[in-house]
């Protein structure tokens, strides 16, 4: 199927999911198949308590983690994307995560989400792509990052009764 057909056909399929936690699996899935990668978690930045969390992450429940921990809370800090194609060898890297979960990560993409304010909601974090992630990558995953934006920062308003986004 033609790539923009298909991002629309994803984009119909996201707005059929009213709560986040429906949509992060789809939002998920569609990141993965797009550059490669095995696993996919995307996390929702919570600004009034200063952490991440994700209620879906391939394998796990449920992370969370300060802004101060990682390389999802790094890409927060600085508010950029980060590939770390080592990361055992990245200070940065969380290995806790893999601690607890028997996982092993070979690489990290790290892409923080903008809200239509210019603030950071969220951060995708893909793992392990064969022969690790490139710039090409990061470009794409920013220009998806933009497409579920909209979604997220929609969804975490209803889902909030309507008051302000995550501090936004």
């Amino acid at each position: 199927m033609n790539p923009h057909l298909k991002l629309a056909a994803f984009g119909r399929e996201l707005l059929q999911h009213s709560a986040i936690e429906e949509a992060l699996p789809l939002i998920s899935s569609y990141a993965k198949e797009l550059v490669g990668a095995e696993r996919c978690s995307l996390y929702i930045f919570d600004t009034k308590n200063r952490k991440l969390w994700t209620t879906m992450a391939d394998g796990v429940e449920r992370i969370s983690i300060g802004i101060d921990q990682g390389l999802a809370g790094k890409s927060v800090r600085e508010g950029r994307s980060i590939v770390e194609n080592d990361p055992y060898t990245n200070p940065d890297f969380l290995q806790s995560v893999d601690e607890q979960t028997g996982f092993v990560t070979q690489n990290v993409a790290s892409i923080p989400i903008f809200a239509s304010t210019h603030r950071i909601i969220g951060v995708m974090q893909l793992l392990n792509k064969p022969d690790g992630f490139e710039e090409k990558d990061v470009r794409l995953m920013v220009f998806f990052a933009h497409y579920v934006s909209g979604y997220l920062e929609l969804s975490t308003f209803l889902q909030e009764g309507g008051d302000s986004i995550a501090g936004i």
